[in-house]
Formats: structure tokens, sequence, C-alpha cells
């Protein structure tokens, strides 16, 4: 598409919008990227984005911002529709029911949930935007983690590719309480768990140490703490009640260390290590509860991948990967003698290694996701990183990061048969005190995967069930680091510097077509890689139909986006003084 909007050489940063514009915008998002795209529905005409639903006869508008390459375009302003009198307003909620139509009509599927998701995601970004975002400044160590947390609290809208991002299960007062977006910090619930009905696996001897320091146990018990919201929601099960009467587990009541929620929820930091809990609340699609599997693969993925992660990060320093080595939970037999299922992943905690382990000194972490956020919500944005107008600037600050984050994810797959999943609430962009990039720590082994045929071995020796779900054919796996990489994390970032010099955006694209080409030449040519390099369609997730069909994450389809790769395109797209000077 080509763009006639007037500021296409002005900054299209903008003041974050009301809760009825940001879900509007998110389901044109969605529509633009799986619906109406592909059916070649949409158009840019003087200044605005024209979308049809072809099979509900409807045909929206909405003003733009700025257009993108990819077609990730920003918005401004109320949604309209097509109206005898001219332009009508259209909100969010008649958005909604529009998009629930043209999908029943186009899938012959109904989804009785998925209007009441849009409006808890609604009522969840009118909150977070209700919270104010303070400011962080100063220096020192207890300024290093105030900005840390600050990132992780500062997405107020979520994933702008995701029909409900902001959905969420359980009562509003429990989620004031818990939630990042509300600066939650709290204590955890402390049990003690007599020792024959602890299951727990450990990568090494101290793994879990970040469980063991919380209190004191009696003789002959083990510590396991829970999120005091997941024992809320479980400590009325008339087995656990049966367990606590017997004394085969013990409430010790609440820790004495105040732990923070961090972007996923359910994930909590205490300043030294990371806990993930299991939380029977569901927050965008699912359930955020641990599964038995996810459980053990956590630590069998520590296991296995400690030589990969040392290969990768010796060979790109600038990146690393905290770790999973142990996880605990609590075994209460059933009437068959097999421990009860729903306890023990409901009470199931993943060890992450805390920030210490594997951060440079003088660097400050933060949530790549806050840093790229379309809105300037938080003080890790990337605005606020670079204070210089400069666009040789932000070029120069784009070159580093895509040094650090695209090697060792294309060495991880191609070398080494492992699909990363470096989106961007999985990786935190390390900065030094000017704000650049210096070291990229990747996150979360919940979304790695192997291939099977290059580790049929080590598979081999895993029981089945956390076998299966540890691995993705290598299709499948490719579109996954794709997606998640080029799709979801550059191109997020991309545009969010795109914002502040929108005459760059190609020049910006063609530093990531130029670190594809680097990694090629200097680690061998693939075919996948070359095709990516010719302007073959980038796979992104389908988040609208994934939701729709309430089928698994795992289970994902993708559509298939234009590229902006293409050296023909680029080379076409810079034409501006600027933009071959900043070059």
């Amino acid at each position: 598409m080509t763009s006639t909007h007037p500021s296409a050489h002005r900054s299209a940063l903008a003041p974050p919008p009301t809760a009825d514009e940001a879900v509007a915008h998110t389901l044109l998002n969605c529509l633009l990227r799986e619906l109406c795209g592909p059916e070649h529905q949409t158009a840019v005409i003087d200044g605005h984005l024209l979308l049809r639903l072809p099979r509900r006869g409807v045909l929206l508008r909405v003003a733009l911002r700025r257009t993108s390459l990819l077609g990730a375009h920003r918005f401004a302003g109320p949604v309209t529709e097509e109206a005898p009198g001219g332009w009508s307003p259209v909100g969010w909620r008649r958005l909604a029911e529009h998009v629930h139509a043209e999908l029943t009509l186009r899938t012959g599927v109904q989804n009785e949930e998925f209007l009441g998701q849009i409006a808890s995601s609604h009522r969840g970004v009118a909150s977070a935007l209700a919270v104010p975002r303070p400011a962080v400044g100063g220096a020192g160590p207890k300024s290093v983690s105030a900005a840390y947390l600050a990132s992780e609290r500062s997405l107020a809208l979520g994933h702008r590719f995701h029909p409900t991002p902001k959905a969420r299960g359980g009562d509003s007062t429990a989620w004031t309480q818990y939630a990042p977006e509300a600066g939650a910090s709290f204590p955890l619930r402390l049990l003690a768990v007599r020792e024959d009905l602890v299951a727990e696996e450990s990568a090494g001897p101290d793994a879990a140490a970040a469980l063991d320091r919380l209190g004191h146990p009696p003789d002959g018990y083990r510590l396991l703490p829970a999120h005091p919201w997941q024992y809320e929601l479980l400590h009325d099960d008339p087995r656990l009640r049966t367990a606590l009467a017997r004394g085969e587990v013990l409430d010790l009541g609440p820790g004495s260390l105040p732990f923070a929620a961090t972007a996923s929820v359910r994930t909590l930091f205490d300043g030294d290590a990371f806990l993930k809990f299991s939380l029977n609340v569901r927050i965008t699609n699912c359930l955020r509860k641990n599964a038995g599997y996810e459980l053990s693969g956590a630590v069998a993925l520590t296991r296995l991948l400690e030589p990969v992660l040392a290969d990768l990060t010796a060979r790109f320093p600038g990146s690393d990967m905290l770790r999973e080595p142990a996880y605990r939970s609590l075994a209460l037999p059933g009437a068959d003698g097999v421990p009860v299922r729903g306890l023990l992943e409901g009470f199931g905690v993943i060890v992450r290694e805390g920030l210490g382990r594997r951060l440079r000194p003088g660097l400050t972490p933060l949530l790549a996701a806050a840093v790229a956020d379309e809105y300037p919500t938080g003080p890790a944005h990337v605005s606020r990183l670079l204070a210089d107008t400069d666009p040789r600037t932000a070029l120069s600050w784009w070159r580093a990061y895509l040094r650090l984050l695209v090697p060792p994810v294309l060495a991880a797959y191609f070398d080494h048969g492992v699909v990363l999943e470096p989106h961007l609430q999985n990786v935190l962009v390390c900065v030094d005190d000017g704000g650049r990039p210096r070291q990229v720590l990747f996150r979360d082994l919940e979304g790695t995967k192997l291939l099977p045929d290059r580790h049929s071995a080590a598979l081999a020796a895993l029981p089945a069930e956390v076998a299966g779900p540890m691995t993705y054919d290598a299709g499948r796996g490719w579109d996954r680091v794709v997606y998640c990489l080029l799709v979801n994390h550059v191109a997020e970032m991309l545009a969010a510097l795109a914002d502040l010099h929108p005459g760059a955006e190609a020049a910006l694209w063609a530093e990531v077509r130029d670190a594809l080409g680097r990694h090629a030449d200097e680690h061998g040519r693939r075919p996948k890689l070359d095709a990516l390099l010719s302007g073959a369609p980038l796979p992104a997730k389908a988040n609208l139909l994934t939701r729709w069909a309430r089928t698994a994450d795992r289970d994902a389809g993708y559509v298939r986006l234009p590229s902006p790769l293409a050296e023909d395109l680029l080379t076409g797209a810079v034409s501006t003084d600027d933009v071959r000077s900043a070059r």
C-alpha cells in the first residue's frame, strides 16, 4: 500500500488512547492482519485506513498517524463505519459485534465467550490506564531495580495484535492486589509439606535455594511457597483441607519478604530470584497454571540446554538466558495412589534464576515489550532511551540492538536445533547509562522447544508426556522463530523507532536485512535464511483466529505477511536525503 498521510516525516508518537479507542484499534489490527488483509479488503486513502468485512457488508475507516511497510499501521481517534448519511462512529462494542458476526459467517463456528472476553479486556485496559505511572530516576542498585520493575509494570494495553490482550478472570479486588500494572508487591503464603508428599526436581545441588531461604519449616517438612491468590483459590479443596487437618501440610501464614508481580502476573520477583507460580485465573486465553509436563520440562531443558547456552554465550557474548533449575509442588495421593493432578499442578512453582546471575555489571535490564510499546506509558520506552533526535543516533542504536538479539536466536535454531521464543515479553534488553543496548537476556523456557531429529537421544530418555510437548517439527519451529523474532519483536521495536523518525522506516528495515545477511555470511548460508533475504512472506501468529477457534497456543495457525525485507523494496523506499545520510 502507498500512504498519502501528511505526517510521513513527523514524529508519530501520541499520548495513550482511551480504553475505548485502545480496544477498537486492537480489533482493527487483528482484522487487518488476519482477515481483511489476506482477503485484499483494505486500502489506505487520504490518510485513512479502510477495511471491509465482506460477509457482514460493513466498511470501516480510521485515521492514520503513520503507515507501516509491514502493514502494522498506527491508528488515531475513533473508528467509523459507512452509513447512508456518511461516516458514523462505531464504538468498541459495536465493532466487536461486527467482528463476531464476520467470524461466525466466515468459519461457520460460534464462540459464545468472545464478546465477553473483549468486554473483560476493555475493563482491564481501563483499569491499567487509570493507574498513575511514576517516574524513575536516581542512580545505584536500587534505581536499577526500580527501573526494571517499572518496565514490567508499564504494559497498560498489552499485545496489540491480540483481540483480548487484557482479558482476565477473578474479581476486581484480587486484580488490584496482585496486578503488575497496579505496582503490586506482597508476601507469599508459606506452606510446610511433609517430605514424602513433596514433588520436586533440581538441575543442581543448590537449585532450590530460592525456595528454602524463604522460611524455616519443622524437621521432616519442606517449604512450599504459594502465590497468595492461588492459595485463596485452592485452600477449600477437600483433599487439601484433609491434609491440613492431618498435619501432612502446615499453613505457616504469610512470609516476611515482599515479592513484586511482573508482566506475566504469576511470575514474581523479590530482587534475587523469580518464582513462576501456577495461577488458576484466566488471563487472555487460558488458565495460567504450570502443567505437570511443564514443571518437569523446565528442569529437563535447563540440563539439556546448558552446553547449548554456554556455546551461544561464548560466541555471542552480549546474550544469555535465565535458567529454570528447579520446581517443587505438593504430591497428595488420590484414591488411586497417584498424586492429585489439580493440586500437583496448582501448587507447582518453578524457580527461575535472578538477574544477578547473568546481568553484566553496570547495566539496567528493561522488559523489551516496555521499550517497544506503541505509547510511551513507562520510563523504559525507547523515546526515553533516545534523547538525541538525530535519526543517525536511532539507526546506530538499532544496529547495536540487532547485533545482540538476532545472531543467538538464529544460531540456536540452525546450529543446535533449538527453537527459542524471543517475543517481546520473553526478552530483557540491558542498557548502559546512556540508554544504549549492551546485552539481551532471554527468559521463560516454557516456549523453548527442540527439533526432535536433532535431540532424539535426549528426548528418548524423558517420559513421553514430558518429551512430546518439548518439541516442534522443523517447519513449525521455523515459523515460531521467525514470528517471535521478526514479526512480534523486531517489527514492533522497529515501529517504536519509526514513530520517532517516520522517514527512516526503510533504513531501519535495511538494518534488519543487513543483520540477517551478516549472520548468513559469517555462520553459513541456509535455504530458510536465503528465503527471508529474498522477501519470502513472514509468518504471523493468528491470535484472533486462534482465540475464535479456542485452539491451544501450541497449535496456533499463522497468516503470511508481505515482507519488507526484499532488497528491491528497500532500495526503492530509501529515497529521502535524511535517510540516506543516516545510513
